[in-house]
């Protein structure tokens, strides 16, 4: 009797009984970055002393991370496609604990750069996750599954801030760094003891000079972006990367079209649906992030401003977990609606949903529960808004592609927070009043940034609208996919 074609959908259903698991282990992977990600915040006002060194210069701290993981997410994503997602989802996870204990075990800026671009670089474990759950999992379960795993990154977030906050008062900062290390060799384990490698793989030669390319017009893009505050916006060196991008990234999209073996497949990319929900992403980073800036700061402003709410780092972080535990509730409740209206209707809640948070924000700020409602709110949109996306990335981009293609949309993501993170942090900068010898950002300043939250948000909203509509979700239909995967078998 002939043997029935090994596919993806053959795959989905062999390993059908261990969706369970599955599941739980790679959500837990992304968490753990996002609490990776999160980790120095409690630190920031610390720095200087703890690496011997002035504040512009420990912001690379940050702005490393930042760097490593934009450049490592589409190329991880790629090499995931040709060689196998398990196998460079253990990779990325390898780059975490390595650079975790790199910084556990520095003392000064230099290792600690080189510990943070390490981890960095673990930034694709995410779209590499829901790339192995759309190989692996039964059609049923896939929508759900693949929400929790893209809720998983403002899940770790929130819910890391208070946790790193506990360790840095009552701990040598050291230790944060530790933990990391010590649950990313978790992380590992479990992996390797349940989730498979995947049978679905693109194939072809490694485009080595599109991965420069990206990288270098990335680097410039992202560094100008970040750095522009310090630098000033009108400076040489921040004109001269912007510059440098915009050259970059054409010379770069001249070559992607015109080699036979992209490392994105601009082609595809193009397609409406991809581009406007690439482009949805950038904007919902935008408005997602300027809550991890505003509200921290609204809540541990002394009460002598009149607006400030005088807590501690700990308590203010307590304050914003609850929103991951919504991110992670809405995600199941995204994934039907997914599943019976489509990912653009999700969309175009977790839209909505953000702006009316952030809207609550300009006249709900003046008592702590008031704060805890608005970041509860702006998480159930964020849960809604990055549940869909995967989604709808995934119907529209061949099975072999997943993993750049998901790299990329987390990469967009990434661009809108990095672009956040500068105009938000020059408008908290610039609206200021005096309290006694100290400059803190003013209260209008908070609701500048909070209306600009809701401008985003509400952008978002138009960009999804446009978005073609789809009924029920079919990007779990793998069998359907488009042609150009080449299922292998392992062994």
């Amino acid at each position: 009797m002939a043997q029935a074609p090994h596919t993806a959908e053959t795959t989905a259903e062999t390993h059908a009984p261990r969706t369970g698991p599955v599941v739980a282990v790679l959500a837990f992977g992304g968490i753990v970055v996002a609490l990776m990600q999160t980790l120095v915040v409690p630190l920031v006002p610390d720095l200087p002393g703890l690496l011997h060194t002035s504040a512009s210069d420990a912001s690379w701290a940050i702005t490393a991370t930042l760097l490593a993981g934009a450049v490592a997410t589409p190329v991880l994503g790629r090499l995931g496609d040709m060689y196998g997602k398990r196998r460079t989802l253990l990779i990325s996870l390898g780059m975490l604990v390595a650079g975790s204990v790199v910084c556990a075990l520095s003392d000064s800026l230099a290792p600690m750069i080189v510990g943070r671009t390490l981890q960095g670089f673990s930034s694709g474990v995410i779209p590499l996750g829901i790339s192995i759950m759309r190989d692996e999992l039964p059609a049923e379960r896939l929508g759900s599954a693949m929400a929790l795993m893209s809720s998983s990154l403002g899940v770790g977030g929130a819910l890391g801030l208070p946790g790193a906050a506990a360790l840095a008062e009552h701990a040598d900062w050291h230790v944060l760094f530790w933990v990391s290390a010590a649950a990313g060799v978790v992380v590992i384990a479990l992996v390797l003891a349940v989730v498979p490698e995947s049978p679905v793989r693109g194939g072809g030669r490694f485009d080595v000079v599109g991965a420069i390319g990206l990288s270098a017009g990335l680097l410039c893009l992202l560094l100008a972006i970040s750095k522009g505050a310090d630098w000033g916006w009108t400076s040489a060196p921040t004109d001269g990367l912007f510059s440098a991008a915009v050259v970059i990234l054409l010379l770069w999209g001249r070559w992607e079209l015109r080699t036979g073996q992209p490392l994105v497949d601009l082609r595809t990319t193009a397609r409406r649906q991809v581009l406007l929900t690439n482009l949805a992403s950038i904007v919902i980073g935008f408005a997602m992030y300027g809550m991890s800036l505003a509200l921290p700061q609204l809540l541990q402003l002394p009460e002598a401003t009149g607006y400030g709410l005088g807590q501690s780092i700990m308590t203010a972080g307590l304050c914003l977990g609850p929103s991951g535990l919504v991110m992670m509730a809405v995600a199941p409740v995204s994934a039907r609606i997914t599943a019976t209206w489509g990912p653009k209707v999700s969309l175009l809640i977790g839209s909505a949903v953000i702006s009316v948070g952030y809207l609550l924000a300009i006249v709900l700020m003046a008592e702590v529960w008031q704060i805890v409602l608005v970041s509860c709110v702006i998480g159930a949109g964020i849960g809604f808004a990055y549940a869909a996306m995967p989604a709808l990335i995934m119907s529209a981009v061949p099975v072999s592609e997943t993993g750049a293609a998901n790299g990329l949309n987390t990469l967009m993501r990434a661009i809108g927070t990095s672009t956040s993170s500068a105009v938000v942090g020059v408008v908290l900068a610039h609206m200021t009043t005096r309290l006694g010898p100290l400059t803190v950002p003013s209260e209008d300043g908070f609701r500048t940034a909070f209306a600009m939250g809701a401008g985003g948000a509400v952008v978002a909203l138009l960009i999804a609208a446009l978005i073609p509509g789809k009924g029920p979700d079919r990007s779990t239909a793998v069998s359907g996919a488009p042609a150009g995967a080449q299922p292998v078998r392992n062994g």
